[in-house]
């Protein structure tokens, strides 16, 4: 049993459950190593056991270090309820936030005598928090992401559409060394750059307008995650303005992302900043968010979900916006890893205003 399976069993003893079944294919991978897209793990203090059909069972015996490969044919349910059978297990946890309705139906009809309790956090809790490895990860696709960024910002010119310059952006990405992208490019500009998760359409981009990347990739299995707002042609007082209080926002919250804020008071030092300047109403998200394995997990940055206080190792995004509608939108992201004393941003392009073409 790997060191994160036992900490998960140390979560599992205080809400005496004697097992958990683990499915969410995100919290599989963090505990056992194994990357395939099919399978199950069954973790209780005695021992761990990864249930794969036939396509994996080499490279999960391969990956799964400390784990117990048992062969599924192909009835992935039937191998689990065999092997709860073999272990005499009547009580386990699964996870509620990722087993759907009809999941959670066939697990209780074809397993009977099985109570199935449900959990939450077991693993993401764990996750929040990063290693020195993880955090090597991260850092490495940020900087694959910014390098890529550079290289394609003085592309963004006049006629060129949203779509063509999202596609220049991938391939860098990639070329750069991506596994792939962390998630769909966000690339809008002029009255759709107050679209906080608008994508590219073969709209042209024109002089004057507001163009807005949200971007990220993948690399060994962990997330980047960075916005940058810059502007084509000459900018208007409104326009400066309007980035100048996101800006200020921004660096405002990231000077006080550390150990014991919580993320609802990050939240309000960014979200205090812009309501001040006359524009709260447009400031319609969550400041930020966690990145890791998955590029939205815990911890929260927002006024709904922030009661998380922040612990070094956990990364967190800081990324204020003001959308406003039919005139444009600026958003300001960087990456942070919380430290013993403060933070440190990996991300490493500049925030002061990038106008192009002039």
């Amino acid at each position: 049993m790997n060191e994160r399976t036992k900490r998960v069993v140390e979560k599992m003893e205080t809400r005496d459950l004697p097992a958990l079944l683990v499915t969410d294919q995100v919290n599989r991978r963090y505990l056992t190593g194994f990357t395939g897209s099919a399978g199950a793990a069954l973790v209780t203090p005695a021992g761990a056991h990864l249930v794969v059909d036939g396509r994996y069972t080499e490279q999960a015996a391969d990956q799964a270090e400390g784990y117990c490969i048992v062969p599924a044919g192909q009835d992935l349910n039937r191998a689990v309820g065999e092997l709860l059978a073999r272990l005499e297990l009547d009580r386990v946890g699964f996870e509620a936030e990722s087993v759907t309705y009809e999941i959670y139906h066939r697990l209780d009809t074809e397993m009977e005598g099985i109570e199935w309790v449900p959990t939450t956090g077991l693993v993401g809790e764990l996750r929040m928090v990063k290693d020195s490895g993880e955090i090597e990860r991260i850092s490495e696709a940020a900087s694959i992401a910014d390098k890529a960024f550079e290289e394609i910002l003085f592309s963004i010119t006049p006629g060129r559409t949203e779509k063509e310059v999202a596609l220049d952006f991938e391939f860098c990405m990639r070329r750069g060394g991506a596994e792939r992208l962390a998630f769909p490019l966000i690339a809008v500009s002029g009255a759709r750059s107050a679209l906080p998760h608008g994508s590219p359409t073969d709209k042209e981009i024109a002089d004057g307008d507001f163009v807005t990347f949200d971007y990220g990739v993948r690399l060994a299995g962990y997330c980047s995650d960075a916005t940058r707002t810059v502007i084509v042609g000459k900018a208007t007082d409104e326009q400066r303005k309007v980035y100048d209080a996101v800006r200020r926002a921004q660096e405002a919250a990231v000077e006080a992302v550390a150990p014991g804020i919580t993320g609802r008071e990050l939240d309000s030092i960014a979200r205090e900043i812009i309501e001040e300047a006359g524009y709260g109403e447009y400031f319609g998200h969550g400041l930020g968010h966690g990145v890791g394995m998955a590029v939205h997990e815990g911890p929260s940055l927002s006024q709904r979900r922030g009661d998380t206080t922040l612990e070094p190792g956990m990364v967190v995004t800081v990324e204020p916006g003001i959308y406003i509608p039919r005139w444009g939108g600026v958003r300001i992201e960087d990456l942070a890893v919380v430290t013993d004393s403060g933070c440190e941003i990996l991300t490493s392009i500049g925030k002061s205003l990038v106008v192009l073409g002039v």
